[in-house]
């Protein structure tokens, strides 16, 4: 396959819309207002080094830690993580904002090899903790806010672990709505999922991965051109 740079904008782009069809997809089918109305929530894609290399327009204080979360994931997993493993985090010391935000990450594998890491952060509308909504001005420590989530497997190799899905559910308000959201996040990675195994197929692995190394040092390259028309001082 042709290594041209018109076949990796092709590609660059197809990351783009894979990230951008994983948030339509989470939107169109979370149950929660302050998903599918207010837009509470971001996606991305990351690279194997937890490099973000592709979001859509989505909440930009959840876009900007999405990076820490693929990178606690693969920190924690490391070579245990299996094709059709989630996992969930919402520790604000590793994955940023506040507890009510809820990212789950899966992995995106070809032939037993890790290419991709596809997550999402919405907020959800209970945690548990002390107050209805787990919003409060009153507590004294975190524990008081909600159900704390340190980068667990809700699913794994595609199975729901139960126990898992138990406490999380349990300690929770509004039960039903909360797991309606989830599946929309879980829904929503598939989604993108699917089209970075597709443009593998069509384009090859390499060329995939050539297109997510070449988004990275464009960025940077972008980015050094605009720092440098800022004045000195």
């Amino acid at each position: 396959m042709s290594r041209d740079l018109f076949t990796l904008e092709i590609l660059k782009r197809n990351l783009v819309v894979a990230a951008e069809e994983m948030f339509y997809a989470f939107g169109r089918t979370a149950m929660s207002p302050v998903i599918y109305e207010v837009l509470d929530y971001a996606v991305g894609i990351a690279d194997t080094r937890g490099e973000l290399i592709a979001q859509a327009p989505g909440v930009p204080g959840f876009s900007g830690v999405l990076d820490f979360v693929a990178k606690e994931v693969l920190q924690k997993f490391g070579g245990d993580l299996k094709e059709g493993d989630i996992i969930a985090s919402n520790v604000p010391y590793t994955s940023g904002t506040h507890l009510n935000d809820v990212s789950l990450a899966m992995p995106v594998f070809h032939k037993d090899e890790l290419v991709a890491i596809v997550l999402n952060k919405g907020h959800w509308s209970e945690v548990g903790g002390m107050h209805f909504g787990s919003w409060t001005s009153d507590s004294t420590e975190i524990y008081q806010e909600g159900i704390l989530l340190p980068a667990i497997k809700i699913y794994s190799e595609g199975k729901p672990n139960k126990d898992v899905l138990d406490v999380i559910l349990t300690n929770n308000r509004l039960p039903r709505l909360t797991k309606g959201d989830m599946e929309a996040q879980i829904a929503s990675m598939k989604v993108a999922a699917r089209r970075i195994k597709t443009l593998i197929e069509k384009y090859s692995l390499d060329l995939v991965k050539l297109a997510m190394e070449k988004i990275i040092s464009d960025g940077e390259k972008a980015a050094r051109l605009r720092l440098k028309e800022l004045p000195k001082g």
